[in-house]
């Protein structure tokens, strides 16, 4: 499908030959969006359960869960509240030291996000990841120096639903607001969680959501690859 461009119900009155004027601020997701970190959540999930004597599920179910927080997520488990919090708790030690670069970059992503930052845009990270370790993370990718905020989860789950994420990175920019701001992401807790700000959102499809989880949730618009993802956040022609 490379380069198609799917505008959802929600863009109403707009063309897909026309795309909107830029915008001035971007916020993005890690996990599924900037990062493909499949393979060090999954070995860190499969750590955590056989640390705690659990049997650790097919490793599809656990690539399921990967995006929204792991206190809610791991739930579809049938864990109780300890046994998640058990379960975090060794997951966090295997990812610390290994799991959080057992990861990549998405084709494209990368010199997306610095482009953005060259022609202006303001771009900021909004990640259910604890903020501490998506700090690490995209040092370590060579996109921080391009991100003005990074506005993750704390360790206590205090913030922890998208929609708080969301809400203490439109705090560090006092500039953004529903007319000028986007979110970015592969799941539908960062569409929905972009809407209870008022925030338009565009899902890509290179994630661990998929389109119609994209479309379901309200997605301003779906886009297959980093390329056409630019050229709508910049308003250019592809």
């Amino acid at each position: 499908m490379g380069g198609a461009l799917v505008w959802s119900g929600m863009l109403a009155g707009v063309s897909s030959n026309h795309p909107p004027n830029p915008f001035a601020h971007v916020l993005f997701d890690l996990d599924g969006t900037i990062a493909n970190s499949q393979l060090g959540i999954v070995r860190c999930l499969q750590h955590g359960f056989t640390e705690c004597g659990l049997p650790v599920p097919p490793e599809d179910e656990l690539v399921a869960i990967i995006g929204p927080p792991f206190s809610i997520a791991l739930k579809r488990f049938e864990l109780d509240d300890e046994m998640v919090a058990n379960v975090i708790e060794a997951y966090r030690a295997r990812y610390l030291p290994i799991g959080m670069y057992e990861a990549e970059i998405y084709p494209g992503v990368a010199e997306l996000v610095h482009h953005l930052h060259q022609h202006g845009v303001v771009v900021a990270l909004a990640t259910s990841k604890p903020e501490p370790f998506a700090e690490r993370i995209v040092e370590h990718f060579g996109v921080r120096a391009a991100l003005t905020v990074v506005a993750g989860a704390t360790f206590d789950d205090v913030r922890s639903a998208k929609a708080d994420v969301v809400a203490h990175a439109l705090a560090q920019l006092p500039a953004a607001d529903a007319s000028n701001t986007v979110m970015v992401g592969d799941r539908e807790h960062d569409i929905l969680g972009a809407a209870a700000h008022g925030l338009r959102a565009i899902g890509v499809t290179w994630g661990f959501g998929g389109r119609d989880e994209l479309e379901a949730a309200g997605a301003w618009a779906v886009v297959d690859d980093a390329a056409t993802l630019e050229a709508l956040l910049l308003g250019r022609e592809r």
